[in-house]
């Protein structure tokens, strides 16, 4: 049984008969009789009674034709959604932590107010976890950090993110990495972008940090600096949301190395409506006042 056969029995049933339904479907008599009894033959039941060369619909074919209208009226669907690509369905999306708590709430909600048939799964994770997600599969598009270079992505500058250094309340200013010589790092696991670019800065004046302690949250990290446990670097825009931000002190990372894009990646081949209705709006949402929203070229 396929999609053929319950057109075919669909419109034997309107037309009442093989004669005009033969006629409507521009096929020959005996070719829609044999469809009919293939159909029937496949599912081991009469559909029809035959009553001097009229047909009735038996119990079954009853039954059977609820089902075809569902599945002919689904199959119809589906195909304008493939021709037309409007914003429907499943939008897997991954995201850096500080991103989906710092810039997302206000993009999804438009999100989900412009395009009601959109339904939103959002998974967060360090850039690396999600660019993995993305190549395979997993995920249909991501927000993470630049740069980011594979020729099977897509990559869309959304957000430059500001990123400042945290410390206790009375920690010297923070102006070379040989301030941070023999502090602790707080930090998140291996394959956070930004976790990457403080051990590099460190790195280009030969600082080896002492210690690194792998944390699971931002908030997590601003109450260890401000315990005076370690150095944590966080987007401006995510500490301006943190109430313990206040019992921290802020130093900020020398241009260009504290400048970052955040950036949508998605696969060449993979893009959907729901993926370019999320561009549009990431776009167009106000980027708020911390950080620097990107413009659509």
């Amino acid at each position: 049984m396929d999609l053929e056969d319950l057109h075919i029995f669909r419109t034997v049933v309107q037309c009442g008969g093989i004669t005009a339904a033969a006629a409507q479907l521009h096929r020959v008599q005996s070719n829609v009789t044999t469809r009919i009894r293939q159909l029937e033959a496949d599912l081991g039941v009469s559909l029809f009674v035959r009553e001097q060369r009229r047909l009735h619909l038996a119990p079954a074919g009853r039954i059977l034709l609820d089902y075809a209208e569902q599945l002919l009226t689904l199959a119809a669907e589906a195909r304008q959604a493939v021709i037309d690509d409007a914003p429907r369905g499943r939008l897997r999306l991954g995201s850096m932590e500080s991103t989906a708590a710092a810039r997302l709430p206000g993009v999804l909600a438009s999100l989900h107010q412009a395009y009601p048939a959109v339904e939103l799964e959002l998974q967060t994770g360090p850039t690396a976890r999600m660019t993995t997600a993305v190549l395979q599969g997993q995920l249909d598009c991501a927000l993470v950090s630049a740069p980011i270079h594979d020729e099977r992505l897509a990559v869309h500058p959304v957000f430059t993110e500001e990123l400042v250094l945290v410390a206790p309340l009375q920690h010297p200013l923070v102006t070379s990495p040989r301030d941070l010589a023999r502090r602790t790092l707080l930090t998140f696991a291996a394959g956070c972008a930004y976790r990457l670019i403080l051990e590099s800065w460190l790195a280009s004046q030969g600082v080896v940090a002492e210690k690194v302690v792998e944390l699971s949250s931002y908030h997590t990290m601003l109450g260890c600096a401000a315990a005076g446990m370690g150095i944590a670097l966080i987007p401006a825009s995510l500490l301006e949301r943190l109430p313990e931000a206040r019992h921290v002190s802020r130093h900020p990372l020398p241009a260009p190395i504290g400048r970052v894009d955040t950036v949508l990646i998605h696969k060449r081949q993979g893009s959907t409506g729901a993926t370019r209705a999320l561009l549009q709006t990431l776009l167009q949402h106000d980027a708020g006042t911390t950080g620097t929203k990107i413009q659509p070229t």
